[in-house]
């Protein structure tokens, strides 16, 4: 958990530094960037350079998404749709096409950074889409970069940690519950084997065989 820490103390100084040491247009996009940047480091799925790798894809599809609108697509919603549809299905063909060795959800991640740091910016004027879109992807990468430079070494950390949890969890549910016995009703029947021990039975004496059970009567005379 200190390690944990330690990344997050070091994101978040490098996000500070950038907002303290670069214009508004880094400023305005500093914590999209440093967030997503970080947890596309912190997630332990596939190397850090194909992580890396599958964002730069989804940047890119997004980035074209918008060049398709500013070029060729009206601007409404059916344009707007086009787009987007664009773009995930190029997200989609990357992940395919390596067998998730890029992963969707890091190429999805990039497709994020693009759009939510530029859309204001072009809705404001789509004609400027080439000087406009270069200044806010290059404000959004340096911020994402920083964020998964900051967190991208405990990636295999997070792995651990979550994997002995895991097991900790399995070894919990696989322990025997103790057994528990139930009270013993009051005036319930005795179980077998609590009575006591019953008095052996005695052969008859052979020198009383034939006696008679009773004493004979005896009448005293009158006096």
């Amino acid at each position: 958990m200190r390690r944990h820490i330690l990344a997050g103390l070091a994101l978040a100084v490098l996000a500070t530094a950038i907002v303290l040491f670069s214009g508004p247009d880094l400023q305005g996009v500093t914590l999209l960037g440093a967030a997503l940047g970080g947890a596309l480091g912190l997630v332990p799925d596939r190397s850090p350079g194909a992580r890396a790798g599958a964002f730069a894809v989804g940047f890119l599809a997004a980035w074209l998404g918008y060049a398709l609108r500013a070029a060729a697509l009206p601007d409404s919603a059916a344009g707007r749709a086009v787009a987007v549809l664009v773009v995930l299905a190029v997200c989609l063909a990357v992940a395919g096409a390596t067998r998730g060795r890029l992963p969707l959800w890091a190429a999805l991640l990039g497709t994020a950074a693009m759009a939510g740091a530029y859309e204001a910016t072009y809705s404001a004027d789509p004609s400027a889409f080439v000087a406009s879109s270069a200044a806010t992807a290059t404000s959004i990468l340096l911020a994402a970069g920083a964020g998964f430079v900051a967190t991208s070494l405990l990636g295999v950390v997070v792995e651990q940690d979550r994997a002995q949890e895991r097991a900790d969890a399995d070894a919990h549910e696989s322990s025997p519950a103790p057994a528990v016995t139930a009270p013993e009703p009051v005036g319930g029947y005795e179980a077998a084997g609590t009575h006591a021990p019953a008095r052996p039975y005695a052969a008859p004496d052979p020198a009383r065989r034939g006696a008679p059970a009773t004493r004979p009567f005896d009448p005293q005379p009158e006096a």
